[in-house]
């Protein structure tokens, strides 16, 4: 029970939830002509049309939620299966004056989105043809409801807080099971922070190495792999990151942060696209740092 209260103090739930509307409505008229068309004994599938189709309105929101849930996964950790993520108290104010941004800018796209509407429904009424029904359209009030950014912070639950009236057997067998689950919770959480450094170390190798091409006259020339700029801001990032995310403490985890920061400290993607001697470095360092740790 002792990590378990620790991470109680040094860590909070969190949930999020984006919604939208998809603007996709079952035809079942075309559906069923589809079906006849291709001479099938039963209903073989359905067609579902685009409500909006000719203009990417909706698939800029629809595209900024999904970059909102994946920030707001690497800034968390990973918790249940409902949707609960881990967030280290140390990181929750810059998490959540980020948070605050991206509702603002998900809010305020759908606002831009609700003025629009009038005029895309009718565009769509060209773009569709034949498919296209007004009343399959909703009116913009009942469209609001569809679309949300909800979020939720809530503490840690700790296993001995356990406060029903059944016998005491009973009870610290209800507290026992609690407690593994954390436990195997924690487990997880961690093995994610693991996991994270390993794939950015990987990539990092593998993006680094600097092969031999062979020229038709029988010489050598060495080719760098391409890689972009995110390839060094990521390990950065995730520097930082580790710094929040150990929350029990591992001495492994830290050392092997310390050495993948002291190691980019100062170095930007240019200069390893440059200088192929300082990429041959960094990538044996790193190299160093996979076969030092067990991942």
């Amino acid at each position: 029970m002792e990590n378990t209260i620790s991470i109680a103090s040094s860590a909070m739930l969190v949930e999020l939830s984006i919604s939208g509307w998809t603007a996709r409505k079952l035809d079942k008229k075309v559906s069923a002509e589809v079906d006849v068309s291709k001479g099938t004994q039963t209903q073989a599938g359905n067609y579902n049309k685009y409500l909006l189709a000719g203009t990417g309105f909706l698939d800029t929101i629809t595209k900024y939620a999904s970059n909102a849930r994946a920030w707001h996964a690497s800034q968390t950790m990973p918790w249940s299966d409902n949707g609960l993520r881990l967030l280290p108290v140390s990181n929750f104010m810059a998490y959540k004056g980020q948070l605050a941004t991206l509702e603002n800018n998900y809010m305020a796209l759908v606002g831009k989105f609700y003025i629009a509407y009038p005029d895309l429904v009718s565009a769509a009424a060209f773009q569709l043809g034949d498919l296209f029904n007004r009343d399959e359209y909703p009116s913009v009030e009942k469209i609001t409801s569809k679309f949300k950014f909800e979020y939720n912070f809530m503490p840690v639950p700790t296993a001995g807080d356990f406060r029903i009236d059944i016998n005491e057997e009973a009870k610290n067998d209800i507290i026992s099971s609690c407690s593994n689950v954390y436990e195997a919770r924690l487990n997880n959480a961690m093995r994610d922070a693991w996991a994270r450094l390993h794939d950015c170390l990987t990539r990092m190798s593998e993006r680094l190495t600097v092969d031999l091409v062979n020229n038709e006259d029988g010489s050598c020339d060495h080719k760098g792999r391409v890689f972009r700029n995110s390839l060094v801001e990521n390990a950065v990032e995730l520097t930082e990151l580790l710094k929040h995310f150990n929350l029990t403490n591992d001495e492994s985890l830290e050392d092997a942060r310390r050495m993948l920061a002291t190691r980019i400290n100062g170095i930007d993607a240019d200069a390893l696209r440059d200088n192929f001697t300082l990429r041959e470095q960094v990538k044996k360092d790193v190299d160093s740092i996979l076969n030092k740790f067990n991942f």
